[in-house]
């Protein structure tokens, strides 16, 4: 059964060598469900074994078609904060997705994606009569360059945010984790002593007043009531402790065992700058790169959801090819099932069955083995092997069917 949430693309031979026939038939076989026309171009086919060797090929070349589409599309709901103007940004060819798959017939439509014109072959990119194989290789070509250059973008944007990530943590986190820079001030300190040092101890709130009675007893040469409170969060409380640096090593040992975090701290009268500096610069970085990754991401999502689109056409090409053999006088539709109501797909689909029913056994390729919710097939339970093994797992109809999925809008 072939998904409420993708739009199907079939193709059956032509009766009367006049696409518009098969589209105001199909139409009238599906009252209220958009239906447009798709056009097939007629490439030069090869031999009948390059043929089954690209047809066995080509359900993987789908699937990386198809992951970087939605690879596209996951980056676009990433960098856009409101997922409600998500639509704006997964826009194919600088429309709306649903528009165009199924683009406005003659006289316009009153609402959007109800089809009734016809899906082009883009010609000026890909032809008209070149060679299956051939075609397919540029269309590869393209939808690499495509993922490659969107994996670069995207690590680039993730090192700056990542790094812009760490600083704001550190600014943000609670008195164990965070930056003191901003915490702690010069007079805080014990500097310049030979023998002495200021520790910087995070108490846990639950256990301020074990610190207070511990603290000047935890190892010996610890300057008497020299804890002050300096800071506090909801969870700790950043209190000073001076000792001899002798006995630095062990008094740190101490407040480990007692649960009191010492962190580790010197004075620098540049680091607040440097920081500051930093943070200032990471910002400005990760959002150029964040505004240049979104504009190429909008590209590359129209530009690959095209490229997925032809694929699929190459595909009802081939197969209706092997099906129905030649000369290659076929047309196409498009059709997008009702997904709001439970049971409308399997109607549809049901429809379109007995509406092509009169191609059942038509097919001059060996027979295929029916799937669940075959529309009318004849089936083959016999065991199928040889170069149409994988073939025979696609799901079988008397027409030929392929799904590209839907962009489908945000809600919320």
């Amino acid at each position: 059964m072939p998904s409420d949430l993708s739009y199907w693309l079939i193709s059956a031979p032509l009766k009367d060598g006049d696409p518009s026939v098969m589209l105001e038939e199909v139409q009238r076989a599906l009252p209220g469900v958009p239906v447009g026309g798709w056009e097939i171009p007629e490439l030069k086919t090869g031999t009948l074994s390059a043929l089954l060797t690209l047809s066995d090929n080509l359900p993987k070349l789908d699937t990386q078609f198809t992951a970087t589409v939605t690879k596209c599309h996951d980056t676009l709901r990433s960098l856009v904060s409101d997922p409600r103007e998500l639509s704006q940004h997964t826009r194919v060819n600088d429309r709306p997705a649903d528009e165009y798959v199924l683009p406005e017939g003659p006289g316009g439509s009153a609402t959007l994606g109800q089809g009734g014109g016809l899906w082009r072959w883009d010609a000026g990119r890909w032809g008209t009569g070149g060679k299956v194989g051939e075609v397919l290789e540029a269309l590869t070509t393209e939808m690499t360059s495509i993922d490659q250059q969107q994996k670069q973008r995207t690590q680039s944007y993730n090192l700056a945010k990542g790094g812009l990530t760490n600083i704001q943590r550190k600014r943000t986190g609670n008195l164990s984790q965070r930056s003191l820079l901003d915490v702690v001030s010069k007079g805080d300190l014990v500097e310049n002593s030979e023998f002495l040092e200021t520790l910087l101890v995070a108490v846990p709130k639950n256990i301020v007043k074990d610190w207070e009675v511990k603290y000047e007893r935890l190892t010996s040469m610890v300057v008497p009531r020299s804890s002050q409170q300096i800071a506090a969060d909801d969870e700790y409380v950043l209190q000073t402790v001076t000792v001899f640096k002798k006995v630095r090593d062990e008094y740190v040992h101490k407040c480990r065992e007692n649960k009191f975090i010492v962190r580790d701290f010197k004075w620098d009268d540049e680091a607040y700058e440097k920081q500051q500096q930093e943070l200032a610069d990471l910002e400005v970085e990760e959002k150029e790169l964040w505004t240049d990754l979104l504009k190429l991401t909008r590209i590359n999502f129209s530009e690959s959801y095209q490229l997925l689109c032809h694929l699929k056409t190459v595909r009802l090409f081939i197969e209706s090819v092997l099906r129905y053999g030649l000369p290659a006088d076929y047309a196409g539709v498009v059709v997008r099932p009702d997904a709001s109501k439970s049971g409308m797909a399997g109607k549809t689909l049901k429809a379109l069955g007995n509406h092509f029913h009169y191609l059942a056994g038509a097919s001059k390729a060996p027979e295929r083995k029916k799937g669940k919710g075959g529309a009318g097939a004849s089936g083959n339970d016999g065991e199928v092997g040889g170069e149409w093994a994988g073939v025979m797992e696609m799901e079988y109809f008397d027409f030929v069917l392929f799904e590209v999925p839907m962009v489908l809008a945000e809600t919320k």
